[in-house]
């Protein structure tokens, strides 16, 4: 038997996997993040506010796998929590501000930046799930009955 310092998967039986171009991350992120594809960077990545379209206009690479489910949210959270709670302590520290005006200006802003973060950070998700062929942005696995996940 052949020893080998790399692991050699096979799938499908004896049928080596199809080599896959790589994809980089950062670039995928970054067109996702202004809204693009992350395939081609051409063609908006959303039909609506939050809705992706289920291919690209432009080059027609398919969006429907994408699985951003709930992670967009919580970045959102974290990053908009660091922020604001961040400004307001440095405002409280600078300032003699009551506590109300602290909340009729953060409050707000605390809003509108979640909200302005979303679509965004959506976006920089589905490049992420795209550039690491992650839920079916792996063409290898084409026919949907033949995935192993298909159960889940």
């Amino acid at each position: 038997m052949k020893r080998s310092s790399q692991l050699e998967i096979r799938h499908r039986g004896d049928a080596a996997p199809e080599a896959a171009s790589p994809r980089h991350v950062g670039t995928a992120m970054s067109r996702g993040f202004r809204s693009r594809c992350p395939a081609c960077g051409d063609a908006p990545l959303f039909r609506a506010f939050l809705k992706p379209f289920d291919a690209c206009p432009a080059c027609a690479e398919e969006m429907h796998h994408h699985r951003a489910d709930d992670l967009p949210a919580y970045l959102v959270i974290a990053i908009v929590g660091h922020l604001m709670v961040g400004g307001w302590l440095g405002t409280a520290a600078l300032t003699d501000l009551p506590g109300w005006v602290h909340i009729a200006i953060w409050a707000p802003l605390t809003a509108i930046a979640a909200v302005a973060l979303l679509q965004p950070v959506k976006g920089a998700v589905i490049g992420l799930q795209w550039a690491n062929r992650m839920h079916g942005f792996d063409h290898t696995h084409a026919d949907p009955a033949e995935h192993p996940l298909k159960d889940f």
